[in-house]
C-alpha cells in the first residue's frame, strides 16, 4: 500500500520520506480515498476531525494537541491514534505559572484597576513557602514542577499511582486541605472526568487557588462556581465546561477567578515542537519503525 499523508497547511513545512499532501479547509475527495497517514488542524472545528470518517485507507492519526478525546469518535475502526505529548509542555507550564501568580498577586485586577487610573496598594499572598499540589505526573506536571521550583514552594506531585516522588491519587483527600494551590494537569478520561466536584472542592483548604490547565470537563463547572460564588476558593482556569465559554455564563461575574481562552499549548514554542514531532514519526513510518505517543 502506498502511504500518503494529509498534514495540515498551518503546520508548515515538514520533511518526510513519505508522499505528504498539504490542506486546508477544502480537501480534494481523491485525497481523502488514498489517505493513509493524517494531521488534524491543531485547535480546528469538529469537522475537521470528522474528515476521517471519509478515509477507508487511514492506519494513523496523530493529533498536534495532548487531549485526544475528541478525536476518538471519529477515529476508523483499527486505525490508530497518536497524540502530542511533550509537544505543549514548555508552552502550558509556562501559562499555568503565570495563571498562579496573576491570580495570587492580583495582577488581573490591577490591570482592570489601571483603565481606571485607580491606584490600590494592598498586601497579597505569595506564591513563596506556600504548598503547591500537581495532579497529573506526565510531561506537563513535570515541567510545572521543574519551573515552580525556584520560587520557594513545597512542591507535591501526585499520579494515577505512587512511585518515587510521586503520591496515588487515591491519598487525594488526605492531601487537598493542606494545598495553597492546586493545578490539574491530567488527561481527560473516565477516571479524571468530572474529578473536581463539590466533595473534592469541600475538601479544600479556605483561599486555596484551584489552576486548570488540563481539561475543562475535568471540573464540574456548577460545583465550581458554588465554592467561587462564596468566595472560600479561587480559581484560575485555562479550560472551561462549556468551551468557549458562552458571554452570559455566571462563570464570568464570580469574584477571585482569573480565565485565559485555552492559551495553554499555543505560543510560539508550539510549531517547531509540532515539526518536529510530526517529521519523527513520518520517519519511523518510512523505516518501518513504531510510532509513539499512542493512545488507542
Amino acid at each position: 500500500m502506498t502511504e500518503i499523508a494529509l498534514l495540515p497547511a498551518g503546520l508548515g513545512e515538514v520533511p518526510s520520506p513519505i508522499p505528504v499532501v498539504i490542506y486546508d479547509e477544502d480537501i480534494d475527495v481523491d485525497d481523502l480515498q488514498r489517505a493513509t497517514v493524517f494531521v488534524p488542524i491543531y485547535m480546528g472545528p469538529e469537522s475537521n476531525l470528522a474528515l476521517m470518517d471519509r478515509m477507508p485507507l487511514l492506519h494513523t492519526c496523530q493529533m498536534l494537541t495532548a487531549g485526544f478525546d475528541n478525536a476518538l469518535p471519529h477515529l476508523p475502526s483499527g486505525a490508530r491514534l497518536y497524540n502530542a505529548a511533550g509537544v505543549h509542555d514548555a508552552s502550558t507550564a509556562e501559562l499555568a505559572v503565570g495563571l498562579i501568580i496573576a491570580n495570587l498577586r492580583g495582577i488581573d485586577e490591577a490591570a482592570r484597576d489601571m483603565r481606571l487610573g485607580m491606584w490600590r496598594h494592598r498586601s497579597l499572598p505569595a506564591l513563596a513557602d506556600k504548598q503547591v499540589l500537581i495532579i497529573g505526573a506526565g510531561g506537563v506536571g513535570e515541567a510545572i514542577r521543574r519551573r515552580l521550583e525556584p520560587f520557594e514552594a513545597e512542591i507535591i506531585m501526585v499520579g494515577r499511582t505512587a512511585r518515587v516522588g510521586v503520591r496515588a491519587r487515591s491519598e487525594l483527600p488526605a492531601l487537598l486541605p493542606h494545598a495553597d494551590v492546586i493545578i490539574l494537569a491530567v488527561p481527560l478520561d473516565e477516571a479524571t472526568a468530572g474529578m473536581v466536584d463539590t466533595k473534592f472542592l469541600g475538601r479544600m483548604k479556605d483561599g486555596a487557588l484551584l489552576v486548570n490547565v488540563a481539561r475543562g470537563r475535568v471540573v464540574r463547572s456548577d460545583d465550581l462556581l458554588a465554592e467561587l460564588a462564596s468566595g472560600r476558593l479561587r480559581a484560575s482556569l485555562d479550560v472551561t465546561d462549556p468551551e468557549p465559554l458562552p458571554p452570559d455564563h455566571p462563570l464570568w461575574t464570580v469574584p477571585g477567578l482569573l480565565v485565559t481562552p485555552h492559551l495553554g499549548g499555543n505560543s510560539s514554542a508550539f510549531l517547531p515542537r509540532a515539526r518536529r514531532l510530526v517529521a519523527s514519526q513520518l520517519d519511523r513510518l518510512g523505516r518501518g519503525e513504531p510510532l509513539v505517543n499512542q493512545v488507542s
